[in-house]
């Protein structure tokens, strides 16, 4: 039975199946970039192990393999084939180099996907952060701001947004019952909304607004204005009684709201998901240069400063394009400006397993050096030498 396993995982007709499957995944993701946009052709096609249908209902059925299930197949297909035709040896020490750097490779970029994370920190000069925000990911935070001495905040992740239900708060004295999830949402005064138009909360801000879902964006540039609908109940209390009100907390009311409850105030809001750090950054000087008599931009640099006192790190940097900073397992690209012209925009990104693929085209060389040398000896050896006269 094993040795059955191992030839079918070790077949190369699995390799055809698996290199046909990801060009039609290639294809059809393109096509699909039309009508979802980027982002979500990601999340739905190459960085899933299904494509499911249909996509956005609770019950759906697997249609064909996702970016994730086909490299994870090609990495154990590779691994399979080269442990059963192989024999550890001298003499094919090149070809396990090459076949060890190929693997090493298709890993890398699998954990690539899956681990890395990418944020974005902007600064104005002066200013001091210790966090970035994910520029596709938002969440709920409830703020518990009672005590003088630090604020208590929780997070509900997008994720758990999307589900309709009651989310228990550790230590907090009221649950969060989540009515309705926009993945994008228009948000309107009533007076503006037309007629019929009805408020989906009644407290806060939201109990004058009204609120109209929307298509997810499409566009490159473009970003869901993510809003939610969730009914605020006292501990021990069942829904609809006691109730501490309905509330839209949305990205595009542009703050937080405010409420007094067990004695002091409280804060909901929804933003982008922060990625907290163990040191803080100071945005020292910024500067943007231009080619001369045009807005074409030339050279922007930040120079910044680094305080991590876990480590007794405190040193400047100048950081510019094609030149980041690299400390604690994060690298800071100079990616943009702000619209004032003032703020600088670093891309962060944290990638767990950067050095894979420098490391297996390096292997990959030197396996292909050591079976060219051997071809080249055994081709020389063979050609008869001239006679002499």
């Amino acid at each position: 039975m094993w040795h059955r396993l191992l030839d079918a995982v070790s077949s190369l007709k699995l390799t055809i199946v698996c290199l046909t499957a990801a060009l039609v995944l290639v294809f059809a993701g393109t096509l699909a970039q039309v009508h979802f946009g980027t982002h979500v052709v990601q999340e739905r096609y190459f960085q899933s192990l299904f494509i499911w249908w249909p996509a956005e209902s609770r019950i759906r059925i697997p249609v064909f393999p996702g970016g994730h299930l086909l490299g994870a197949v090609l990495v154990l297909n590779l691994l399979a084939a080269h442990l059963r035709r192989f024999r550890l040896s001298l003499r094919n020490l090149g070809m396990h180099l090459i076949h060890g750097g190929l693997i090493l490779m298709l890993a890398g970029g699998l954990f690539t996907d899956l681990l890395s994370v990418e944020s974005q920190m902007q600064l104005v000069p002066g200013e001091t952060k210790n966090y970035s925000e994910d520029g596709r990911l938002t969440e709920l935070v409830i703020v518990d701001q009672r005590s003088s001495d630090a604020d208590r905040v929780v997070s509900i992740p997008e994720a758990r947004l999307r589900k309709a239900g009651s989310v228990e708060l550790n230590g907090f004295p009221f649950r969060v019952v989540i009515q309705h999830y926009y993945e994008n949402s228009e948000l309107r005064m009533l007076s503006n909304a037309g007629p019929g138009a009805v408020p989906v909360a009644d407290h806060g801000v939201g109990a004058q607004i009204a609120v109209k879902e929307l298509p997810r964006v499409t566009a490159v540039d473009g970003r869901d204005v993510k809003s939610v609908v969730i009914q605020l109940l006292p501990v021990g209390t069942d829904q609809g009684t006691a109730s501490l009100g309905t509330w839209l907390v949305s990205e595009g009311l542009g703050g937080p709201q405010t409420f007094s409850y067990a004695g002091g105030p409280w804060r909901l809001e929804m933003r982008a998901v922060r990625y907290y750090k163990p040191y803080s950054v100071t945005l020292q000087k910024f500067t943007h240069e231009r080619y001369p008599g045009t807005e074409i931009p030339k050279n922007f640099a930040s120079q910044i400063t680094l305080d991590d006192p876990g480590h007794a790190v405190h040193r400047d940097a100048l950081i510019y394009m094609n030149h980041p900073l690299r400390y604690a397992g994060e690298t800071y690209y100079q990616s943009g400006f702000g619209q004032d012209d003032k703020s600088s925009i670093f891309q962060v990104v944290h990638n767990p397993s950067f050095i894979a693929p420098y490391v297996a085209c390096a292997i990959i060389s030197f396996g292909m050096l050591i079976q060219f040398c051997q071809h080249f000896v055994g081709f020389t050896r063979k050609t008869p030498s001239p006679r002499a006269k």
